[in-house]
């Protein structure tokens, strides 16, 4: 059985683009579109791993994270923060919301499948 992501991206190309590339790397993928979609998405669609971009509508990846994980039913969802950001503070801020592991934009497709896999295995 795949392993189930929930991909969290507001800009349809980026959305496109690495939902097909993780689909080509074995997964499936469910998408939101902003960070409230993710939160409920969170909770309906019991994913193994959740990718957050953190400039989102709505409620950014940073607030979405911490509602995520502030939610019993939701909270031990591994949650990496993807953020053209690249600054030390802003992975920081990321984990600091919650977020279990950072990666930045453009997405290295290798890179973040051995992070989904390194998450993914400890949890299951």
């Amino acid at each position: 059985m795949p392993v189930k992501i929930l991909l969290v991206e507001d800009n349809e190309m980026n959305r496109d683009m690495l939902s097909r590339r993780l689909l080509r790397n074995g997964f499936e993928v469910v998408i939101a579109v902003d960070g409230q979609q993710a939160i409920a998405m969170a909770s309906s669609e019991n994913p193994a791993i959740i990718l957050m971009d953190m400039s989102l509508p709505v409620i950014d990846g940073w607030e979405a994270t911490r509602q995520v994980k502030a939610n019993p039913a939701t909270k031990a969802i591994p949650v990496i923060a993807l953020t053209a950001h690249a600054m030390a503070e802003d992975e920081k801020k990321a984990r600091d919301a919650g977020c279990d592991d950072f990666d930045t934009k453009p997405v290295d497709i290798a890179r973040l499948v051995g992070k989904i896999n390194a998450l993914v295995g400890s949890s299951s």
